[in-house]
């Protein structure tokens, strides 16, 4: 029998139980692919985290849906990982800043690390932009999230974004709009399969507030029908609004996720050339997987 140490930790949270929760399993190595999906559909969270040793890098995670799917990209679900090595010690005092380097797919990326007010906080590079695929027409996409294409603004257009995973970033008029989808994920699919997207971010942004935004995320080609905070949409959201030129000149984006879920989560993007995630997060379980 081999025991595995493992976490829940809320991210993107001040306070336990807010924010988007994460399973951690650490020290993760000779974990077959099949036992990870396994384990990630019996914690059941939007995303289960595993850490693995690397040549490349500080540490290697490997990131599942409780569907069974492989998730890339430097969000939430990396984000938990550093904040449980953190609080372990595993990373040292972390009494300042320090960069580490996480392998995530085929990429490395750099983190910073440190310990403020007592808890573990990160900041960590994402890809740089990729844009993909426009919706020209939003009739079939606003049909289905419930909505009418009248309910969607078209600046900018609807369109991909990538980096480090490929979102639909799509405009609503109001934060009222954007509570007001309820998405059909039979209608969804279709829509983001044409445009070769994974999920879709709906979100509201004034541009009288350009520090600010409010979205929500539906992502059913993955298993995950709406995730409370997701750094891997963030992330694209804050680099498309800035290819446009529609940030402020601090070129930072605080994003309002999982407020209906009854998860609220801020998510800071800074763009430093390319997006960096930026947050904290509470660790409110431990305990010891016995397989």
């Amino acid at each position: 029998m081999s025991d595995y140490p493992f976490a829940l930790v809320d991210v993107f949270a001040e306070a336990p139980l807010q924010g988007n929760p994460l399973a951690v399993v650490d020290a993760a190595t000779g974990l077959a692919d099949e036992v990870m999906q396994k384990l990630a559909a019996e914690f059941n969270q939007a995303e289960t985290t595993f850490i693995f040793p690397s040549d490349r890098a500080t540490r290697k995670l490997r990131s599942f849906t409780a569907a069974g799917s492989e998730v890339f990209g430097a969000g939430h679900n990396a984000l938990g990982a550093w904040i449980w090595l953190g609080e372990t010690g595993q990373l040292g005092a972390l009494d300042r800043p320090v960069i580490f380097h996480q392998e995530i797919g085929d990429q490395v990326l750099p983190i910073r690390v440190w310990r403020q007010d007592g808890r573990i906080h990160g900041a960590m590079r994402q890809a740089p932009l990729t844009l993909g695929r426009t919706v020209d027409d939003v009739t079939a996409l606003a049909a289905a999230l419930d909505l009418t294409a009248a309910d969607l603004l078209q600046h900018p257009e609807a369109r991909v974004a990538d980096t480090g995973a490929n979102h639909l970033m799509v405009r609503a008029h109001s934060r009222d709009v954007v509570d007001a989808a309820r998405p059909d994920a039979r209608a969804l699919l279709p829509c983001l399969r044409d445009c070769g997207a994974e999920g879709c971010y709906l979100y509201a942004f004034d541009e009288g507030a350009p520090e600010l935004a409010y979205a929500r995320f539906f992502n059913p080609t993955v298993g995950l029908w709406e995730d409370a905070a997701t750094g891997t949409a963030a992330g694209p959201l804050c680099a498309y609004l800035d290819h446009h030129g529609m940030l402020s000149t601090r070129k930072q984006l605080a994003i309002e996720q999982g407020r209906l879920m009854g998860r609220p989560s801020i998510l800071s993007v800074t763009m430093a050339p390319d997006a960096e995630l930026s947050g904290s997060g509470v660790v409110v379980m431990t305990g010891q997987l016995s397989l």
